[in-house]
């Protein structure tokens, strides 16, 4: 019985290697549907006497847009364990949320057209956390998108995708409450899920942002749901205000039929070059935490008032750029087991504390494995769990010279050697022993295979 179990399992992690697709759509009738789901929302809102959602009301279809996305399962699984080791640092249960990941490994599956759908196991799963996994997995499959379409503009520059909400705690409280209100305006309650940071060592950086929205139910959901992302991108402004470009993305996960990606853009490019400057900020400078005030400058016909959001004005774009790319950092060490190495690419109110230990839920070594894929080697940590019955491993890690360069704080130096390996990292889904390996441009891997003996 055992060995039947082993065979089954065997499928399962090749079907994790197996290239399948899914369907990218945005079009003018999409901009137009969620345009009218957002005037539904406003017109609901005011019979209970609340005023509009303030939004970004410039979107339009993505000229560039793929019409599907290739890729394997496991690499979802990668992109879900890499956002969940960022997105929960603050927590300190970065790590142990990574390997949260590996409860899809038996949620994704093609169809006959190698398409991507629900497996009857993922199916299952909606009994359980159907909002959580929709989440999950949409913001997996939204990471994936927003960083083909970025790379494909771009050619020639390296694209980071940074969990917004971390990166904003070096400026602003996200939490608690206005005093002599008592509550939060709600542009301070919905935020962008990413930025996404197009850059070259030396260089100025190009950012946008990113909202991604997940559901099990119809189109028409989606279309409710990209609506409200437009009021999460409208809170954060970078430069002058409503010029930030930005992507909403939302994932329909039908029950049955093949998954499906739905995208919208906002037009523009912003750079993050001071004012008469051309270099770029050091990077491998600490972090210095700020307060700024929750307020986005917003002009009127009269001038210009003062409206609830976050705001990175030119002044302060040397500090952002620092800010994203050691919150980056952060995410990377984070993947490979956290720590120390972690804690020093953070500020107090990102987290710090929680990884000047290297303590974490359920993981009793950090750090401490070393393997040779595709003919590189990569150190990080590895979990062992049971799949099925069956003993699995799964490591997660990042190339050993660009994490040694992370561990000594030069993210000069990992930036200028990862860029330089732009276009060269193996491609290939399974390696040797390895059931199933995805390797991304950052130079992090994640592997899985039958735990041997």
């Amino acid at each position: 019985m055992n060995e039947d179990h082993s065979k089954a399992v065997a499928e399962i992690l090749h079907e994790l290697s197996t290239t399948s697709h899914v369907q990218v759509r945005s079009s003018t009738e999409l901009a137009d549907q969620v345009s009218e789901a957002a005037e539904d929302e406003d017109e609901k809102r005011s019979k209970k006497g609340r005023g509009p959602l303030r939004r970004r009301t410039d979107y339009r279809a993505v000229r560039t847009a793929p019409r599907t996305l290739t890729l394997t399962p496991w690499q979802v699984i990668h992109a879900i364990g890499l956002g969940a080791a960022s997105a929960r640092q603050g927590a300190g249960r970065g790590l142990a949320e990574h390997w949260g990941s590996l409860r899809y490994s038996q949620a994704l599956e093609a169809n006959h057209g190698r398409y991507l759908q629900l497996s009857s196991e993922g199916r299952d799963l909606l009994r359980f956390y159907k909002a959580t996994q929709s989440g999950e997995i949409g913001t997996g499959f939204a990471s994936l998108l927003a960083e083909n379409v970025v790379r494909s503009r771009y050619p020639d520059h390296s694209v980071s995708v940074i969990p917004a909400d971390v990166a904003l705690k070096a400026g602003w409280a996200l939490r608690g409450t206005d005093s002599g209100t008592g509550t939060r305006p709600e542009p301070l309650q919905r935020r962008p899920h990413f930025f996404v940071e197009a850059w070259q060592p030396g260089q100025p950086s190009k950012v946008l942002l990113v909202s991604s929205k997940g559901t099990h139910s119809s189109v028409q959901q989606v279309y409710k749901q990209l609506s409200t992302a437009s009021a999460h991108v409208e809170s954060v402004h970078i430069g002058p205000y409503g010029t930030v470009p930005y992507l909403l993305i939302g994932t329909e996960i039908p029950k049955k039929e093949s998954l499906a990606l739905h995208i919208l853009e906002g037009p523009g490019t912003t750079v993050l070059r001071p004012s008469g400057e051309a270099s770029a900020a050091d990077l491998n400078l600490a972090l210095e935490q700020e307060n700024y005030p929750s307020d986005v400058v917003r002009p009127t016909d009269s001038g210009k008032t003062t409206v609830p959001g976050y705001q990175v004005l030119p002044d302060d774009f040397d500090w952002f750029s620092i800010v994203l790319a050691r919150t980056e950092a952060a995410t990377l060490t984070a993947f490979t087991g956290g720590g120390i190495p972690t804690a020093q690419y953070l500020t107090k109110d990102q987290g710090r504390r929680h990884f000047q230990h290297d303590v974490h839920a359920k993981t009793a070594k950090l750090r401490d494995e070393e393997h040779r894929i595709h003919g590189i080697d990569f150190v990080g940590t590895d979990h062992i769990y049971r799949l099925n019955g069956i003993r699995v491993e799964a490591f997660s890690g990042l190339k050993k010279s660009l994490y040694t360069h992370l561990r000594h704080g030069r993210v000069n130096e990992y930036r200028s050697e990862v860029h330089a390996m732009r276009g060269q990292w193996p491609d290939r889904s399974t390696s040797g022993q390895w059931n199933a390996v995805s390797i991304r441009p950052d130079g992090t891997v994640m592997a899985i295979r039958l735990q041997e003996g």
